[in-house]
């Protein structure tokens, strides 16, 4: 396997993790000793954040699909949220996330774009 079809597999793996552990956090118990930013709506925008770089990294060229699919994926957690007794939903939520994609895309977009100035000044004959 060559070096960059490995480092997509493994980008593709942390990005599927990241997204079920999303899940897991999102359905389970309120906890003290959950992993938190302190507030609901950071922990929301930085999770979609996270997951919006690692899906647009992991699955290049796709960006905007990821991006769309992680905002449905979202309210498909704040709809199960709503279907328990220990979670609610929220638009509110459902807002953070799409913050956080929106960062997350904005994340991609200018590593994008420096690793395309990268690229081609690399390619590029030196100065005389």
């Amino acid at each position: 396997m060559n070096r960059n079809l490995a480092s997509i597999f493994r980008l593709r793996w942390l990005f599927w993790l990241c997204v079920i552990a999303v899940l897991v956090l999102s359905l389970l118990p309120p906890a003290p000793d959950m992993p938190t930013t302190g507030w609901d709506k950071a922990n929301h925008a930085f999770g979609f954040a996270l997951l919006a770089v690692l899906g647009g990294l992991a699955y290049p060229g796709r960006a905007v699909h990821v991006l769309l699919g992680l905002l449905a994926y979202g309210a498909v957690i704040e709809v199960l949220q709503g279907l328990t007794s220990w979670r609610t939903a929220e638009w509110a939520d459902l807002l953070a996330d799409a913050i956080g994609l929106g960062l997350g895309g904005l994340a991609l977009h200018l590593y994008g774009a420096h690793r395309a100035r990268r690229m081609a000044s690399a390619t590029l004959p030196p100065r005389r």
